[in-house]
């Protein structure tokens, strides 16, 4: 591999997808000869032909076309991996974190994440994750840590900082029975179909999102699943179903076509926390940990697994609840 450079494979991705010596040469802003001499050297280092050119076309070989379709996705991830980290000194950023979340920021957060980079000079890059899928992007290394609702029960992520818990809500269109009422009970779940969650989250996460049972156990319908919280609202003020979120969500916002009554009755309240992966538990992290510590009280950085937190607050960093 020493011997093979990154312009060769560059070089035979960019030919297999114009097939042709000189569109490909254009792009990428040598000549013609260098383009032939780049392809040759790398087929003699594999030892095979890949691309067949004739005086009428060019195409990949069966050799070519299958070296292409497994050399391309790590070509992506080293060029994406390289334009990060020259975006990151352009912009004077140290570091950059990649953050993933549900719902919404709030104001909170975004002070935490200013004084990351005032501070620490650490830039962060978010990036809004399916409702139903709290933990893949994380524990896969796509992300570097994410802002998602409790309970985490996973052996490889740690449960960087508890937000205050919050209240639950139950929302339903305007025109719904329930939308005048001042409260209702968790049993009379039992006679709406709430939205869930959908996505590869763990049983035991998607059930504290949605209870499959009241607290009497009576069953809780639920035949519709969301990727975003928009789209959960939208579902909500058509008026067939309802949707459990938080009082934050209910409070930033506000539609006429939707009503947000409190719950009493559910065995939990709502709680957001920051994880990331045990094993890349970077220093900026932990920093960032503090700062939302800063913002909101609690416990700040701890170790993963079942924790109190803080006294709530009106408004929480993120998420749907």
């Amino acid at each position: 591999m020493n011997q093979v450079h990154v312009q060769q494979i560059e070089c035979l991705i960019v030919l297999s997808e114009e097939l042709h010596f000189g569109r490909a040469a254009e792009r990428l802003g040598v000549s013609r000869s260098r383009v032939s001499q780049l392809v040759a050297a790398l087929e003699r280092r594999i030892g095979v032909r890949l691309v067949q050119r004739t005086s009428r076309r060019v195409s990949l070989t069966r050799f070519g076309a299958q070296f292409v379709d497994e050399v391309r996705p790590a070509y992506e991830t080293l060029a994406a991996a390289f334009l990060r980290a020259r975006d990151r000194a352009m912009r004077g950023a140290l570091r950059e974190l990649r953050i993933g979340f549900h719902g919404s920021l709030y104001e909170e957060v975004a002070e935490a994440f200013r004084r990351l980079r005032t501070r620490h000079e650490v830039a962060v890059a978010l990036s809004e994750i399916p409702l139903g899928s709290p933990f893949t992007a994380v524990l896969e290394g796509r992300l570097d840590a994410a802002m998602v609702e409790l309970p985490v029960h996973e052996d490889r992520l740690t449960v960087g900082y508890r937000f205050p818990p919050q209240d639950r809500l139950l929302a339903v269109a305007a025109g719904h029975p329930l939308a005048g009422r001042e409260r209702v009970h968790a049993e009379e779940l039992a006679g709406l179909d709430l939205l869930h969650p959908a996505g590869d989250a763990p049983d035991y996460w998607t059930a504290a999102r949605v209870p499959p049972t009241t607290p009497s156990g009576a069953p809780i319908r639920s035949t519709t699943g969301i990727t975003t919280v928009q789209e959960g609202l939208a579902l909500v003020a058509g008026g067939d179903r309802a949707m459990l979120v938080c009082r934050p969500l209910a409070e930033h916002t506000p539609r006429g076509d939707m009503r947000c009554v409190p719950v009493d009755g559910l065995a939990e309240r709502s709680q957001m926390a920051l994880i990331w992966r045990t094993a890349d538990a970077a220093p900026q992290l932990a920093a960032l940990a503090r700062l939302l510590e800063e913002e909101y009280g609690g416990p700040g950085p701890e170790a993963a697994g079942p924790a109190g937190a803080g006294e709530p607050r009106t408004r929480v960093g993120a998420g749907p609840g």
